[in-house]
This record gives C-alpha cells, sequence and structure tokens, in this order.
C-alpha cells in the first residue's frame, strides 16, 4: 500500500461546500473506519484541506475521491496528489 497527501483547494462556492459538508464529513468517517483515510483537516482559513490517505496506488485513490459528496458537488477548484514515503519519525529514535 501507498500513501499519499492530498490538497484541496476550495473553490468560491462556499455556501454550497457546507452545504454537502455534512455528508463529507459522513464520507470521510467511512473512509477512515476502512483504514484508507488516515488524517486531514481543513486549513485554519478555510480555503482548502490536506489530507492523507492510503491505498494500492493512484488509481485507486481517484476511485477513493470521486465518491466523495465534495465531488458530486463539485465544489473543489483543485487536487494536489503527491505520493508519500512516511519516515514515522525515525529521526526521534536515532
Amino acid at each position: 500500500m501507498a500513501r499519499f497527501v492530498v490538497e484541496w483547494v476550495f473553490g468560491t462556492n462556499r455556501d454550497e461546500r457546507l452545504a454537502v459538508r455534512p455528508a463529507h464529513r459522513e464520507w470521510a468517517a467511512e473512509q477512515a473506519k476502512q483504514g484508507v483515510l488516515l488524517a486531514g483537516g481543513p486549513w485554519a482559513n478555510d480555503t482548502g484541506a490536506q489530507v492523507v490517505f492510503e491505498a494500492a496506488d493512484r488509481a485507486e485513490l481517484a476511485k477513493i475521491l470521486a465518491t466523495d459528496p465534495y465531488a458530486d458537488a463539485n465544489v473543489i477548484a483543485e487536487t494536489r496528489i503527491r505520493e508519500w514515503n512516511v519516515v514515522a519519525g525515525s529521526w526521534i529514535a536515532g
């Protein structure tokens, strides 16, 4: 499995995004329950969010992201995805 950092930039349609947010959060909770969503949350200024997912590859991640109610509502202006090699604090143990 690979880990991916996903950064979402929210669009200007804030009211529409807030209307969909409860469904998005239910979706996120289900992804976390399944072990797919590892961490995440919105930026303090509410212009976007950063989320960490675990998936087999980018194709699987794309399928997961497509099921997000935010995707259906078209409230994300940009999605940036980077595969992440987690070091998990090994520098602390050294």
